[in-house]
């Protein structure tokens, strides 16, 4: 391959084609996309939502409007998610309604699982009120528990008979786990575990670590720091009754460790009224079914055979209740997984060094994976088998992004539906790398082999009615969509009954979106964008060419696409792997495979140098079968699984893998493999001659693009997001051989063949130009001798031709303030007006106008300028509806439909409720047009609004 570029062009391209071939998926389903059902997108594509159930507080009237309304719009279903959180940040309260599980709750889920069903519509149910899953029932030996422990000082050579003192315990709750007795060496100023609550997974609110690499590493050792060697730790539980110690102690001081476990006291966040209650034990099965059995079982068996029909999927949501690090019967778990008794390292968590600060900080390790196991296979996939009697999936927020003590991937191997979550620009999270998490859940949808990748979306803390402008919503969904998300499920769409007002009762964080809010009418457009999005990434599968092994220790979360551990972007996409599936790879023609088809031509491994023996081991056979794979020697495997051989093992198998070389940069053959290190995925690829399979020419530096390729049957497409908030040019040029580019427009559902493009050197080249934050998908389907040359251009670029300098009929609803028609001189931002009923408007308003035109031709467009602040106009010319504008440009054709005189224009603007709110802050209740429990605060500012123009006739090019 290095002489490849010195080949005639026809070997090139014929190896292009190899090429592209490569990134193929074995074992491929037939799957057809057309362009009738991108256009316009059937049912099963449309959006979800977390559909709130406030505080309880619904009626089946309001269920059936709302359930109603999905349908009219075009969601494809919702997750019933009882919860509270109205009141929080300084909010009101709105009524208590029937707890969760009650039977007037479950009269009105039997209502709304009917409704569903008579409406065709997909259901999911959060499995409590609120989060962290737990509630009023959960006893203490359920709960999440963690470690305690006091210490007695005393001196030996005698007979001991003392009271030992009782741990600090939470909720009178204390179970024995052991008495250890250990040397006092009266060891004074030593330095603590580094990061010692995260290691030992007792930190109580939250964790300050999303994955394992800072608990990897601790100070440097001091001589004679520890408390005791293992063979000096003492059992002397068989000594004590009821506390009380009576041992004959052996000559010298001693420390005695009285250690069991309390619960946490972590408590069910955000839920509604009485469901009030402890966390449950997410490492327990025992304790998760009698939860199921209580509070999920009846509502499944009620609903009959409209569980696994109608009702498809359980949901709980993410975990933020700190740590747990024991539960009843633990030390079996530990024992059964990692093959020794943890017992005599049990002082290390209560703050002690037993053997030296690396093995007890290898203890921790030890201790976490072991509750990661459990949370997994305990709590996770009983989850899921518990579901799958009744033909459901589960779609647990399992995976983060606040951080536990689990393994992310491997518990989301346990759903159907792939959950995580985006959130929009707010105060609260306002950097991409605190906003984005999709990648994480599309590589555990990739390496296990499931369809369905969701996000609970558009989330904020802080804005309210003010952050629902859909052309900057739409590059926050455009980017997680290229990390591969494939179902939005809407943050939030609160039920709120007609009793509580307009715009009614909302969750004190989310972006608003139900059909109380001023624009719901004019959502389909928004929708059906969403809509084709999901049916493209939807079908086949994401492709990529490099593979990244994140460790093996807890917590571990892989974040978003950005962090690149792997060193692959911007030429070449990425998935993450954990232990659980790296074990299951094979190697085929020096290509990596999962076993459902799935490959990749490179694994890279993390850069801690740090891998388990089980790991390692993989890694010796896949390189031995041919593969490619980038990483450093490990240097330990930071545990104390079958120490010390394991370590030796590793010792040796390093050695025959890296051998002596010690430069930082260097590659060795290995078998049929070859092991590389010092260099990124992306240098490897490019070093082999790979061809970048989507990369940007012609790129200014400060311009941010994005890609996902996908396959599906014979096709290959990409979607494109330009993360540009204003125009933006560039040449993306594609790795795919010698078909067509065609250019599917999901805002318009246009498809053209892109005009503008070149083939060389095994490249396909398009000059593509976006509007701010635009986005297109680029489709590759037929060859290029199938498709006769076209002189369609892949933009249009205008030129103006008349503004619009008119007089303006403004129509305002009285019945929400507003002064009815209004003569509009110019195009005004109605919070700069002096009558109140346009300065505090909210709603829609009415633009009428009329125009002449000389010099009629038949490419003109229709462009309104800036439209505040929602960003939609729905506009009409002499009565035919042109439909929805709600992203830049907002301009729209209007070939044919113009004439020299009388041109009657029709123009509907909308804004959120945030000016009419701001207007009725001072006034009395009784005066008020709007009601709600969301404070309208002092620091809320009016959002410019309605039509501002310029409005003009563009001559198209």
């Amino acid at each position: 391959m290095n002489n490849i570029r010195k080949k005639t062009p026809l070997l090139f391209l014929l190896l292009a084609c190899l090429l592209a071939s490569y990134r193929s998926v074995s074992q491929q389903k037939a799957t057809v996309i057309t362009e009738d059902i991108f256009q316009k997108p059937t049912q099963q594509f449309g959006i979800r939502c977390w559909w709130w159930w406030l505080n309880g507080n619904v009626t089946k009237e309001a269920i059936t409007r709302d359930l109603e309304e999905m349908k009219a719009k075009g969601f494809s279903g919702a997750c019933i998610f009882d919860a509270g959180g109205y009141n929080q940040r300084g909010n009101g309260d709105v009524p208590e309604g029937p707890m969760f599980g009650s039977k007037a709750w479950r009269a009105l889920y039997l209502h709304a699982i009917k409704e569903a069903n008579r409406l065709g519509l997909v259901m999911s149910l959060s499995i409590q009120s609120g989060w962290n899953l737990g509630g009023p029932d959960i006893k203490p030996a359920e709960a999440a528990k963690q470690v305690v422990s006091s210490e007695t000082q005393l001196q030996g050579g005698k007979m001991v008979d003392i009271t030992l003192p009782l741990p600090k315990i939470k909720d009178d709750f204390y179970r024995e786990i052991v008495v250890l007795a250990i040397p006092d060496k009266g060891i004074k100023d030593r330095k603590p575990i580094k990061d010692f609550e995260n290691k030992a997974a007792t930190r109580e609110v939250g964790w300050s670590v999303p994955e394992t690499r800072p608990l990897l590493v601790d100070i440097p050792a001091t001589t004679g720091e520890e408390d005791a060697q293992k063979k000096e730790v003492i059992n002397v539980s068989q000594w004590v009754k009821n506390g009380k110690l009576h041992w004959q102690a052996p000559k010298g001081n001693w420390l005695i460790l009285r250690m069991g476990y309390t619960v946490t006291g972590a408590e069910v966040s955000t839920s509604s009224g009485k469901w009030q209650g402890m966390v449950i034990d997410y490492t327990s099965e025992k304790h998760f079914n009698r939860y199921w059995d209580t509070n999920v079982e009846p509502l499944l068996k009620m609903i009959g055979t409209m569980a696994g029909k109608t009702l498809r999927y359980l949901q709980t949501d993410s975990f933020e209740a700190g740590g747990m690090n024991w539960s009843d019967g633990f030390e079996n778990e530990f024992k059964k997984r990692r093959g020794y008794d943890p017992i005599p390292y049990l002082p290390v968590l209560a703050g002690k060094i037993i053997e030296s600060r690396e093995a007890s900080n290898n203890f921790l390790n030890d201790l976490r994976k072991t509750l990661s196991d459990c949370i997994s296979d305990n709590h996770y996939k009983v989850f899921a088998l518990r579901a799958k009697k009744y033909g459901m999936g589960i779609q647990p927020e399992s995976a983060g992004p606040h951080a536990g003590p689990f393994d992310g991937l491997k518990n989301y191997g346990h759903s159907e539906i792939m959950m995580s979550e985006f959130w929009s620009p707010s105060p609260h999270r306002s950097k991409d790398i605190d906003r984005f998490f999709v990648k994480q859940a599309a590589s555990a949808a990739k390496i296990y082999n499931k369809k369905l990748v969701g996000a609970e979306s558009f989330t904020t803390i802080g804005p309210h009615w003010n952050d629902v402008i859909w052309s900057d919503m739409k590059p926050s969904a455009d980017h997680e969509f290229c990390a591969g998300l494939n179902l939005i499920y809407l943050h939030t769409f609160t039920c709120s009954p007609k009793e509580m007002g307009l715009p009614g009762q909302e969750y004190f964080a989310g972006t608003h979106f139900n059909p109380n809010v001023t624009w719901w009418n004019y959502s389909t457009a928004f929708i059906q964008y969403l809509s084709r999005c999901h049916y493209m990434m939807q079908e086949g599968r994401a492709v990529a060419d490099v593979l990244y092994y994140y460790g093996d220790h807890a917590p571990n979360l892989a974040r978003y696409k950005a962090d690149d551990p792997a060193g692959a972007l911007p030429e070449y996409d990425y998935d993450v792997i954990n232990e659980d599936r790296l074990l299951a790879l094979s190697v085929k023609d020096g290509k990596i495979y999962l076993p459902h088809g799935d490959s990749y031509r490179v694994l890279v491994l993390p850069n801690h140098k740090i891998l388990s023996l089980k790991a390692l081991k993989k890694v010796q056979q896949l390189l031995l079968e041919g593969a490619t794979i980038i990483g450093t020697k490990p240097l330990s495997t930071s545990s104390l699984v079958a120490s010390p051989n394991a370590e030796l093992e590793r010792a040796k198998i390093a050695q025959q893998i890296w051998g002596n070389d010690e430069s930082t940069t260097g590659e060795k053959q290995y078998g049929k493999g070859k092991i590389i290190w010092g260099k990124t995925a992306r240098e490897v690829l490019k070093a082999n001659h790979i061809l970048p399979d989507c990369e940007w020419t012609n790129k200014e530096a400060t311009q941010n693009f994005d890609y996902i390729h996908r396959k599906a049957g014979a096709m290959d497409f990409y979607f494109i997001s330009s993360q540009n908030k204003k125009k933006a040019q560039v040449t993306a040029n594609f790795s795919i051989g010698d078909r067509v580019p065609e250019l599917w427009d999901a805002v318009t559902g246009s498809i053209i063949p892109a005009k503008n493009y070149t083939l060389a050197n095994g490249q396909i080249s398009i000059p593509l130009a976006f509007n701010p934050y635009g986005s297109v998908f680029v489709v590759f389907r037929k060859k290029l001798s199938q498709v006769p040359k076209t002189e369609n251009t892949d933009f249009v670029q205008y030129q103006e031709k008349q503004n619009l300098n008119t007089t303006w009929q403004v129509y305002f609803d009285p019945k929400w303030g507003g002064t009815n028609w209004t003569t509009f001189d110019k195009l005004y931002d109605w919070t700069e007006r002096p009558e109140e009923g346009i300065k505090y408007y909210s709603g829609t308003a009415i633009y009428k106008t009329q125009f002449d035109v000389s010099n009629l031709q038949n490419n003109e467009y229709l462009d309104l300028g800036e439209v505040k602040d929602v960003g939609i106009a729905k506009v009409k010319l002499n009565g035919k509806d042109l439909g929805i504008l709600w992203c830049p440009p907002f301009s729209v054709s209007v070939k044919g439909l113009l004439k020299e005189k009388g041109n009657e224009l029709e123009i509907e603007i909308v804004n959120t409720w945030r000016n009419r709110l701001i207007g009725d802050r001072e006034k009395p209740a009784n005066e008020r047009f709007t009601k709600t429990n969301i404070t309208i605060k002092p620091d809320w500012k009016l959002m410019p609004s309605g039509l501002l123009g310029p409005v003009r006739l563009l001559k198209g090019e």
